[in-house]
């Protein structure tokens, strides 16, 4: 008995420092491993995201948790118009330095800018972003409601969110403690989103490829 209870306890200390890399990737091996993970694991549903997004030529777009920055990558070839701008916010410096190296041309351009900062502290002015999109992202915010507040704010009237995730992947890993709390829940997600302003609210099922996996919809009603 001992012994399974120390072995819990092992498996419950890795559970959560596998979750703080997740969360919040540091320079570090297992930093790195969490980012070339992402970037293998995320590459379809970022696209996905991008393409559900409806992202036009002249739009200004926000991607939330940009992580290796894959999604920025996509978006980007679409604003293809003299005010297309895509802006990309992370709270790891880790993953904010390396995606402002990897994409520099992008940003030297002022097609891309990049911020390093909380999703609930945006420098960001009102009303300026048309489309946002989100990867795997919102179950790791500090404060559902503060987060979806502050996007809110940052969108035009009218403005569309995208959020996508695997949901049948998410429920295992929060049985395995790598997401703590129950912020994962799509339902308590989708409930910060209505109140703070957002409307027309859905879950919808959906492929890409041979994988299943779920759209969020929001719309920024002002």
């Amino acid at each position: 008995m001992c012994r399974e209870v120390e072995l819990g306890f092992e498996f419950a200390m890795l559970a959560e420092a596998i979750g703080k890399h997740l969360r919040c990737p540091r320079q570090s091996v297992t930093g790195w491993m969490v980012i070339s993970w992402l970037k293998a694991h995320n590459r379809n549903l970022e696209a996905s995201a991008v393409q559900l997004a409806g992202v036009q030529p002249n739009d200004t777009v926000l991607e939330v948790g940009h992580g290796p920055g894959l999604g920025l990558q996509s978006a980007a070839k679409l604003l293809t118009g003299p005010k297309g701008h895509i802006i990309g916010v992370d709270y790891s410096e880790y993953v904010h330095k390396r995606v402002k190296r990897q994409l520099k041309n992008l940003v030297v351009s002022g097609k891309l800018t990049l911020h390093l900062c909380d999703v609930a502290a945006m420098p960001l002015a009102d009303n300026t972003v048309n489309k946002v999109f989100h990867s795997n992202c919102y179950y790791y915010w500090p404060d559902l409601r503060k987060g979806a507040k502050e996007i809110h704010r940052v969108m035009k009237p009218g403005g569309l969110m995208v959020t996508v995730l695997y949901l049948y992947e998410l429920e295992n890993i929060a049985a395995k403690w790598f997401v703590s709390g129950d912020n994962w829940r799509p339902e308590n997600y989708m409930s910060a989103l209505s109140d703070s302003g957002f409307t027309d609210i859905r879950i919808e099922d959906t492929t890409h490829g041979y994988k299943p996996f779920q759209a969020i919809y929001a719309t920024a009603n002002k």
